[in-house]
């Protein structure tokens, strides 16, 4: 891993592009109220802590903020060239049709003021009727995806070079499975819930056995927001190991997930905490605290009654991930 501002890095290879490198921590620009002048402000902040990969996604309604965050850091030389900066966003569920791939692309790089994105993802292996994306998804919109076409799209995408890197968000190992078997361009990434109450291994060993980046959203468990839990913050276990540290409880957790060779995105609108979250390379965890955190009792904080509900297609919430709770 190379270092570019104070983040360590991991890098993405493309055929067609070479390689890209992708910061290990980003900044998630998910949240329950998007105010373009509150967004704007943590965007610039955010570059000027050091920060250079920006998860973003047309659902959040955060593209625009961050493409006025990205200006204005090119504007005021906190960044000098766009280069510096890597850049995610997803295609949402009701766009997921072979013949809607491509357009809603460009309108999400037009959005935000770029010529290109560095990775575009599917947002969730599901596909809902054109214009019915509102959240949660009615029951009666939603249709099993035609994976092999609408990956197919996206790997136009990427030969255009509006997209320099392709992947997905939420699939499991079936679904990665049956992508690789009709693919032509394999996925880089698969952005998933990840952290120590939700660990992952089976899906993180398959993707490493496939050359696939994991990268965890919601890593500290999205405290305070409508989707998120208390069970990370408010571990017993990794407040015990953070005060003998000297440590957050949001370091420990953070430490954990990069020794375990994943990628990670957070959101924080609090230089402090921002600061914090990047002080995680200069130390390690003991091989004690390791098995501590691998002993933690596992809650995946998406099995919520909306998205119970929302499985659509499938016949219950367990056929959604592929039996993977």
């Amino acid at each position: 891993m190379a270092i570019a501002s104070n983040i360590l890095e991991v890098v993405l290879s493309s055929s067609s592009f070479g390689n890209k490198a992708m910061s290990v921590i980003g900044f998630g620009m998910a949240a329950d109220s998007n105010d373009g002048a509150t967004l704007k402000s943590a965007v610039l902040e955010a570059i000027k802590l050091g920060y250079r990969h920006f998860n973003t996604a047309s659902a959040y309604g955060s593209e625009q903020a961050l493409g006025e965050g990205i200006a204005q850091a090119l504007k005021l030389g906190l960044v000098s060239s766009r280069e510096e900066l890597f850049i995610t966003s997803k295609l949402w569920s009701s766009d997921a049709h072979p013949d809607l791939v491509l357009p809603t692309l460009h309108k999400s790089v037009r959005t935000l003021q770029l010529e290109y994105i560095d990775l575009y993802l599917i947002h969730w292996p599901i596909t809902v009727k054109p214009g019915k994306g509102g959240w949660p998804f009615a029951e009666e919109d939603m249709m099993p995806m035609d994976f092999k076409s609408v990956w197919a799209a996206m790997e136009e995408c990427q030969r255009l070079g509006l997209a320099k890197f392709i992947g997905v968000s939420n699939f499991s190992c079936k679904k990665l499975q049956n992508l690789l078997s009709s693919s032509t361009i394999p996925p880089a990434v698969n952005q998933v819930e990840m952290s120590p109450v939700w660990q992952q291994k089976k899906l993180r060993d398959f993707c490493k056995e496939n050359g696939i980046v994991v990268t965890a959203f919601s890593p500290l468990g999205a405290k305070g927001t409508s989707w998120g839990t208390n069970h990370v913050m408010e571990n017993e276990v990794l407040m015990d190991i953070a005060k003998a540290r000297g440590k957050t409880v949001a370091q420990v957790c953070l430490r954990w997930m990069y020794e375990q060779g994943v990628t990670l995105v957070m959101k924080s609108y609090n230089k402090e905490r921002l600061k914090e979250n990047l002080q995680i390379f200069d130390w390690e965890l003991s091989e004690d605290d390791s098995k501590k955190i691998s002993e933690i009792k596992q809650h995946r904080m998406m099995l919520k009654e909306e998205l119970i509900s929302a499985r659509g297609p499938y016949k219950s919430i367990e056929e959604l991930w592929d039996g993977e709770l």
